[in-house]
C-alpha cells in the first residue's frame, strides 16, 4: 500500500510535491520494511530525515540494506561495473525428508524413474547455470566451476544435498549455489513424489562464501 502511495505521489510530478511529504511517504514505507525485514544494518542513523535505513532519499542509491530497491522503491539490478574482478566461491546446503518408503527405494535404486541421486545432481548442476533466469535481478554469471553432492542419511531417511559455485568476476555466485540444492532437492521430489507426497525440502541455505567486498562469510554453527 506504500509502494503504491509513493508512485501515486510521484506521478502528480515533482512541483505538487513537498520535500516534507515525499520524506514522510519513504519514512513510512521504511519502518514498514523495517518490520519485515528486522532491524537495519550496524551503522545506519535511527534518523530518516536525512537518509533513509533501506532506501536513499538522495542520489537514487541505496548505499547499504537493500541495493536491488532504488530510492522510489522500484525494483533494480544493481550495477557492478565499478567493482574490481575476484575469485569468488559460494557453498550452499539443503536436506530433503523422503520418509522410510522412500528412502529405502532412492537408496535401492528402484524408484521407478531411475537414479534419484545422479539426475538430482544434473539438474542442481543445470540449475545453477540458469541462475540468472530464475532470479529476475541476479547477474549473468559466467561459472567457473559447480559442484553438486548428494548423499543419504538413514538416521532421519533424508538426502543431505551440497552445491559449491565458483567465479572470477565482479559479483557473487551465493544465488548460483542455493539454486543448485534447490533445484537437486526439487528433483529429488519429483522422482520419489508417486512413492510419497509427503517429502520436505527444508534448511536451504548459505553455509559460506569468500571473495568480494564484503569478504568471508560463514554461517555459525
Amino acid at each position: 500500500m506504500l509502494l503504491r502511495q509513493l508512485r501515486a505521489h510521484r506521478s502528480l510530478g515533482r512541483r505538487f510535491i513537498s520535500n516534507s511529504s515525499h520524506d514522510l511517504v519513504i519514512s513510512e514505507l521504511n519502518k514498514e520494511m523495517e518490520s519485515i525485514f528486522g532491524e537495519p544494518p550496524a551503522g545506519f542513523s535511527s534518523s530518516t530525515s536525512q537518509e533513509s535505513h533501506f532506501i536513499s532519499t538522495g542520489s537514487g542509491e541505496s548505499h547499504q540494506g537493500l541495493s536491488h530497491v532504488d530510492s522510489s522503491g522500484q525494483a533494480r539490478m544493481v550495477d557492478v561495473s565499478s567493482k574490481e574482478d575476484s575469485k569468488r566461491v559460494a557453498v550452499a546446503s539443503c536436506k530433503v525428508l523422503l520418509g522410510q518408503k522412500a528412502f529405502h527405494l532412492v537408496a535401492s535404486n528402484q524408484v521407478a524413474k531411475g537414479d534419484v541421486l545422479n539426475v538430482a545432481k544434473i539438474a542442481g548442476i543445470n540449475g545453477a547455470k540458469h541462475t540468472s533466469s530464475l532470479i529476475p535481478l541476479c547477474h549473468n554469471i559466467s561459472l567457473t566451476h559447480i559442484r553438486v553432492d548428494l548423499a543419504l542419511n538413514e538416521k532421519d531417511f533424508s538426502v543431505e544435498i551440497e552445491g559449491e559455485a565458483a567465479t572470477t568476476g565482479k559479483t557473487g555466485v551465493e544465488m548460483e549455489a542455493m539454486t543448485a540444492v534447490a533445484v537437486a532437492g526439487l528433483t529429488v521430489y519429483d522422482m520419489c513424489k508417486a512413492a510419497s507426497k509427503d517429502i520436505s525440502i527444508t534448511e536451504i541455505h548459505l553455509e559460506h562464501k569468500t571473495g568480494g567486498k564484503s569478504g568471508d562469510w560463514s554461517r555459525k554453527q
